[in-house]
């Protein structure tokens, strides 16, 4: 017996519903470890989702949600020029996907093979997720992100963190089914659960909050320096997008590169990062376990995103959600980014893995070792005040080192 309307519409709006279950935990966690506010970004979450689902004329099975690619600046900046300026950046690095959406729709995906290789993006990946790795240690230890104060005690601490951690590295290799997608939530359950035994959880601002308020929106202030500093690093998640767009065709069984395009689709997520950094949200990519839902469910329609959509943003607008999610402590974060982060840097290898890069070759080892040391050492290059460093120099100087050095032309090999 065929569905009728109305329960084909109560069927999507149930799977949207898990969809945001599937995502919740890691789209929350970019706004509580930047300071930017979670209520936001589940807002702008959903309203990026329903852009991209315009622009890509509702054909992809999307959901699109906070990026960990941009922690780290989004970090610095707000140490640094506030959130107003940094919202600057990220609304320019929206910008440069909707630049590279254009040079596809003109030139074609080769573009992005000849300036964007994988020598290129791949430690550059690996620069964002290891220049994190003492953020993730210091919350795990109690400390702010900086390590400059100490919030909990060393060995209580410790022991949260890594009770967070084991439940999710046992949920990542043990979980059946949707509970497979969620490692991330399961840690931050169980970690909560253990915080709140060890007596460490201030449940005051919950019982206050109201059930309905607006998020706490920032717009964006322009910052040159905080622009240029961001920039640079939104070449990693543009280019990682495309591989994201090509796993899900591989789950449909749709080529979405095609049709309904590639510059769609990255200009779809443009427009969603742009638009998050107006209203004070992180910037917006596609998720993988939204994709691995689609495959275990078999859930291809993408109004079922749209449903996504509308429950994220509807939870924003409760203001005991956000109240809770700041209740939070830090170990409980930072024992899931002792995972998540190297996990980043994990996917930066794979990507030069996979691309059957020879990293012997004297080319592709001065690109990759140039960009680690640059990335990770501490250089900064700049005039005036204007400095670059971090994740940004390495990826401008990845980009650049690509397009100067000679391809090899023997065999010859740099032996250490």
């Amino acid at each position: 017996m065929n569905d009728t309307p109305t329960q084909s519409a109560a069927h999507n709006a149930l799977v949207g519903a898990q969809m945001l279950f599937v995502a919740f935990g890691a789209l929350v966690l970019v706004p509580i470890l930047t300071g930017l506010d979670p209520n936001v970004a589940l807002f702008t979450a959903g309203i990026g989702t329903l852009i991209f689902q315009l622009v890509t004329k509702r054909q992809v099975p999307i959901f699109l949600a906070s990026s960990f690619a941009f922690i780290a600046p989004i970090i610095y900046g707000v140490q640094t020029w506030g959130i107003a300026s940094t919202l600057s950046g990220l609304f320019a690095a929206g910008l440069l996907y909707i630049l590279l959406s254009g040079l596809i729709f003109i030139k074609g995906r080769q573009i992005i093979d000849r300036y964007l290789p994988p020598v290129v993006v791949g430690p550059v990946i690996i620069v964002i997720g290891l220049s994190l790795a003492p953020v993730g240690i210091n919350l795990a230890l109690g400390k702010t992100g900086d390590g400059a104060a100490e919030l909990v005690t060393h060995d209580t601490a410790v022991t949260i963190s890594m009770i967070t951690l084991l439940a999710t590295v046992l949920t990542s290799l043990l979980g059946r089914g949707l509970f497979k997608l969620v490692p991330i939530l399961v840690g931050i359950i169980v970690g909560y659960v253990t915080s709140l035994l060890f007596g460490i959880v201030n449940l005051d601002a919950v019982g206050t909050a109201a059930w309905f308020a607006i998020p706490n929106f920032t717009a964006p202030e322009f910052n040159l320096e905080a622009i240029l500093f961001i920039v640079p690093i939104a070449i990693a998640p543009a280019i990682e997008h495309v591989g994201d767009i090509v796993a899900i065709s591989a789950v449909t069984g749709k080529d979405y590169v095609k049709k309904p395009g590639l510059h769609r689709t990255l200009l779809g997520d443009g427009l969603a990062t742009s638009s998050a950094a107006l209203f004070g949200g992180p910037p917006n990519t596609t998720y993988s376990e939204v994709t691995g839902a689609v495959a275990l469910t078999k859930s291809f329609n993408p109004v079922i995103m749209i449903w996504t959509a509308g429950f994220a943003i509807l939870l924003s607008f409760s203001g005991k959600t956000g109240a809770l999610l700041s209740s939070i402590p830090t170990p409980v974060m930072g024992g899931i980014m002792t995972l998540m982060f190297g996990a980043i840097a994990a996917v930066g290898m794979n990507t030069l893995v996979r691309s059957g890069e020879n990293l012997a070759e004297t080319r592709n080892m001065i690109i990759v070792s140039l960009v680690l040391v640059f990335g990770l050492g501490g250089m900064s290059l700049g005039i005036g005040e204007f400095t670059l460093k971090g994740i940004g120099l390495a990826a401008i100087v990845a980009i650049l080192l690509n397009l100067i050095l000679p391809q090899d032309k023997t065999e010859e090999k740099i032996s250490i």
